[in-house]
């Protein structure tokens, strides 16, 4: 079992910055992929970024590309979204969540573990 609790949500204007975390707690974490998720009001959940076991490689949905960073501690069992140049369409409540799968995947299935969102708004 793994637990997930994510932290950092919060309002903020358009082009403004969020850093996100995701502490977990159980099994050892540099075993499990991580991943971040999104879901805004009437809309399907996204995929956003997800980070290999050992954090050296990294994987982005294209709309967040070059403007969300995801990256791990291993040592503090933590998972990090670095948001920047924030745009009123990512609103949505963020998931973290882990994968015992020995890859990435952008797939929601093949995520056993989530945690329970933190809301992130962006105002125009």
């Amino acid at each position: 079992q793994v637990q997930l609790v994510e932290s950092g949500g919060g309002l903020v204007q358009a082009g403004g910055s969020l850093r996100l975390s995701c502490a977990a707690s159980g099994r050892t974490f540099s075993n499990y992929v991580m991943g971040w998720f999104r879901q805004a009001p009437g809309k399907d959940g996204e995929f956003v970024a997800t980070i290999s076991g050992s954090g050296g490689t990294t994987s982005y949905a294209d709309s967040v590309k070059g403007r969300f960073t995801i990256s791990r501690d291993n040592a503090k069992n933590t998972v990090y979204l670095q948001m920047n140049n924030l745009k009123p369409e990512d609103t949505a409540v963020y998931y973290c969540a882990a994968s015992s799968r020995p890859w990435m995947t952008m797939m929601r299935n093949d995520y056993a573990y989530w945690g329970q969102g933190t809301q992130v708004t962006v105002s125009s």
